[in-house]
């Protein structure tokens, strides 16, 4: 089917386009129609919801790099192997790596602020945080790889770190992804609220 006849079937039957981070011009019908609102509002509650998402993550992440951090001077890290050092190392890099990338957006806003960037700002805080996710949940699997291996033993380790690398995988990737594949809203009954709502 060639992609202008997609988007007529998604115009006609009142849905939104596939969402583009780099395109948010495709979701502007659907918001205009639904939400009544215009780009600078739907750029503005872009901006909201993700900085209530980071605020989920930024504590935990900037807490887990802490941690890690303080970990090669307690007594018992001496007692790692090669393989479980190259495993802290790699875990330490993750975690700081999410921590950077989850706390972007925010050094982004104060170089950017009032220079009317919003739409390039909201695309690279996704991004940001995408990457910044992924991140962790790798932090989070070495992290659980690393307790298991120090208090139950190498295969006990190796066991969590997999069963943590898949709930990671299936929860934060897979499920969402697969989300993405149902029929988006239709714009029906938005239209019908917001008409109420304005009266």
């Amino acid at each position: 089917m060639p992609i202008a006849a997609h988007r007529e079937t998604y115009v006609e039957r009142g849905i939104i386009e596939p969402m583009d981070p780099d395109r948010p011009e495709r979701d502007q019908p659907w918001d205009q129609t639904a939400r009544h609102e215009t780009e600078a509002e739907r750029l503005d509650r872009n901006w909201s919801s993700l900085l209530q998402e980071l605020r989920v993550v930024q504590t935990g992440v900037q807490l887990l790099t802490g941690l890690l951090l303080t970990l090669p001077f307690q007594e018992r890290f001496s007692m790692l192997d090669e393989p479980m050092r190259v495993l802290y190392l790699v875990t330490v890099a993750c975690s700081a790596a999410a921590t950077a990338l989850l706390v972007a957006p925010v050094g982004m806003h104060r170089i950017l602020f009032r220079r009317h960037r919003l739409n390039l700002l909201v695309s690279a805080a996704h991004r940001c945080a995408f990457i910044g996710l992924v991140l962790l949940g790798l932090a989070m699997t070495g992290v659980t790889e690393l307790i298991f291996d120090t208090v139950a033993g190498r295969e006990a380790g190796v066991i969590a770190g997999v069963i943590a690398l898949l709930t990671f995988v299936g929860v934060w990737l897979l499920l969402p992804f697969a989300m993405r594949l149902g029929h988006p809203m239709s714009t029906g009954s938005s239209v019908e609220f917001g008409a109420q709502r304005s009266q």
